[in-house]
């Protein structure tokens, strides 16, 4: 049953952003673009998500435990330190050069063309090289 409240989540998240557009890199590059033909929609849509994930969490915190689940999440271990900052810019600036973060970019394979489908090929290559070089690496030095 899990799974299938988890695939429906995720398909209906894929749904919004299809709705929104937000799988079209040229409509993100018009939010990031300040000083240029600036296109706010992308506000209304992370307000819509923050709206609802606010929601969820006030319903939550009513609750001993979760329906479909063991426990809540707790807060993560180790704050704000080095590898989050630098991850978060890395990831932040992809985001800003091509207009596409994962989940769009996933959602977008369905009508991106081979733009979106290299940017997924490049998504994993990352994932794979980051699991066999980098956190083994991170695994002995900590």
């Amino acid at each position: 049953m899990r799974i299938l409240i988890s695939l429906g989540a995720g398909l209906l998240f894929g749904l919004g952003l299809m709705i929104s557009d937000m799988v079209n890199p040229a409509r993100v590059l018009a939010f990031l673009d300040l000083f240029g033909d600036w296109d706010p929609t992308l506000v209304f849509v992370m307000a819509g998500g923050l709206a609802v994930s606010a929601g969820a969490w006030g319903l939550a915190g009513q609750k001993r435990a979760p329906v479909f689940g063991d426990a809540f999440p707790g807060a993560p271990a180790g704050g704000i330190d080095a590898k989050l900052i630098s991850g978060a810019s890395l990831f932040g600036l992809g985001w800003g050069l091509v207009g596409v973060c994962p989940g769009p970019a996933i959602t977008g394979l369905l009508i991106g063309g081979w733009p979106i489908t290299l940017f997924v090929a490049a998504m994993l290559a990352g994932m794979v090289a980051h699991d066999q070089l980098i956190a083994p690496r991170l695994a002995k030095a900590g």
